[in-house]
This record gives C-alpha cells, structure tokens and sequence, in this order.
C-alpha cells in the first residue's frame, strides 16, 4: 500500500514520486511554484495527489512559466528604465524651454493646441521625435501599408465577384431545377395513369400468351397422334397427294377385278390361281406405292 503524506494546504505525496533524488528536486520545485501562484491569488494550494505523470506536467508548465515570467520581468525593467529616462529628458527640455520664457504657460493656446497635435500624430506613427525625415519614413510605410491593403482589398472584391457570380449560376441552376422537379411532379399523375394502362395490357398480353402457348401445345399434340413431323412440309403433301391419285388410277382396275371375284367360275382350282395372281399384283402395287412416298421423303430431306 501507498503511505500517503498530508499536511494542511500541502498536495498528498505517493511512493511513487520517491522514487530518487530528481523526483524529490522536481516535487520541492512544483511546491514552490505552486504555493507562490496559490499565494498571488490569495489562495491555499488544494490537496491532491502526486503522480508521476502530475509531476512531469506541473514541472514542464512551472518551467515554461518562470521562463515567461523572467522574460516578462526583464522586458518590464527596461520599458521602466526608458520611462525613467524619458521623465528625465522631459524635466531637463521644460527647465530649458522654462529657461528661454517657452513654458507652456506661457505660449499661446494655439501654439500648445498645435503642438499637442504634433505629439499625437507622433505617437499614431510610433516614432520618437518630431523631426521632418520620422515624418516622411513613417508616411511611407503607411502609404506603402496602404498599397498593400488596396492590393488585398482588390483581391477579395475579385474573390467576391467571383463567388457572387458562381453564386448567381448556383441561383439560377436551382431555380430551373425546380421548375423542372414541379415539371416533373405535373407529369407524375398522367404517367401512373398510363402505367396502370400499361400494366393491364401486359396483364391481358400474359393471359393471351398462356392460352396461345396451350392451344400450341393442343396443336403439337395433335399433330403428334397423327403423326406429323417438321420433314413434312406443304409441297411434300401435295407431291404425295398427286402420287396418290396416280396409284389410285393404277390400282383401279385391280380393285374391279377384285370386285369381279363374284364372278369366278365354279372351278376352285382356277379360282386360288386368279387369287393368287391378283394378290401378287396387288403387293406389287403397294411395294410400288411405298417405294414412291420413300423417294418423295428422301427428295425432301
């Protein structure tokens, strides 16, 4: 455990910040500095705790100050120094001007009005003396000051009339944008109109395509039991369809005969031998027919 050290108005100290002779050094130097910020305000330091990183950054803002505080104590000596010597210069010039019947009791309001005038153009241009030559230089600087602040002045209305500019495109594009969105927001109603049209066409276009797509499939079935295939076409048919009636011209007097059957003689012999004779004629005609419609097939393919 930590042995904590307390005392009134005094920051508590941990064993962590013992840890050497530096620490010590370092905590002593933050207590100094503490107390002495503490009692310019007319303020106790508060209690709080020592740490290693506390201690570091008390220590680094105590440096930082009494480097600032010693810079600002040299620079105030001197500026007292000066006043010093500036309320001295000013004694010894009233005794001279005292001396010579010039004391400014005794010169003329105008001539005091002028000269309190020429000290605060003086003191406006920050220069020490009146002479003619601090005047000019410290009018030059001024008028060159000026130049340049016209210079800048110059750039920004550039700057400025460049932005206006793109600011007044910015205007006028968003002015047409929004014509264009309430364009767009009129045109809103006559297009769902027209989208409802459309989706009850297509509505009407599915439902056409399904019963054109079943009455297909109905006609392809169809045409499968009667056994059509693509290799047949309109100019096959007719082609089969004139060998037809050509072998129905060849095969008509067969078919007479045939029906002259009822006419045969008596004689069974003579009657199988006409049979037979005619039979023969008959699967000639077919082998014929059928050699005909492989022919016509293969002139197709």
């Amino acid at each position: 455990m930590n042995e904590m050290i307390s005392g009134v108005g005094e920051p508590v100290i941990t064993d962590a910040t013992k840890g050497g002779g530096s620490n010590a050094t370092r905590i002593a130097e933050v207590k100094a500095w503490l107390a002495a910020q503490f009692d310019a305000a007319g303020k106790e330091v508060p209690d709080f705790e020592y740490t290693p990183r506390s201690i570091a950054h008390l220590y680094n803002l105590a440096t930082v100050s009494q480097a600032k505080t010693q810079a600002a104590n040299i620079v105030a000596n001197d500026f007292r120094q000066k006043a010093a010597e500036y309320r001295s210069q000013a004694a010894r010039i009233r005794e001279i001007l005292e001396n010579v019947g010039l004391a400014q009791e005794s010169l003329p309001s105008n001539v005091v009005a002028s000269a309190q005038v020429l000290a605060n153009v003086a003191n406006l241009l920050n220069i020490r003396d009146t002479e003619l030559s601090s005047f000019l230089v410290a009018m030059g600087d001024i008028s060159l000051r000026k130049t340049g602040v016209d210079e800048k002045r110059a750039k920004v209305h550039k700057e400025s009339k460049t932005l206006l500019e793109y600011t007044r495109k910015a205007i006028a594009r968003l002015t047409y944008l929004k014509r264009t969105l309430a364009q767009l927001e009129d045109d809103v109603a006559p297009c769902d109109a027209q989208m409802e049209n459309w989706k009850t066409n297509l509505g009407v276009m599915a439902s056409k395509e399904r019963q054109y797509m079943q009455q297909y499939n109905n006609y392809k079935a169809l045409l499968n039991r009667v056994g059509y295939t693509p290799e047949i076409n309109h100019g096959v048919l007719v082609e089969m369809a004139e060998h037809r009636k050509d072998l129905e011209k060849k095969t008509k007097p067969i078919l007479d005969t045939l029906r002259s059957y009822q006419d045969l003689p008596p004689d069974k012999a003579l009657a199988a031998l006409a049979i037979e004779d005619k039979k023969r004629q008959y699967a000639a005609a077919e082998k014929y027919l059928e050699d005909v419609l492989q022919s016509a097939l293969a002139t197709s393919d």
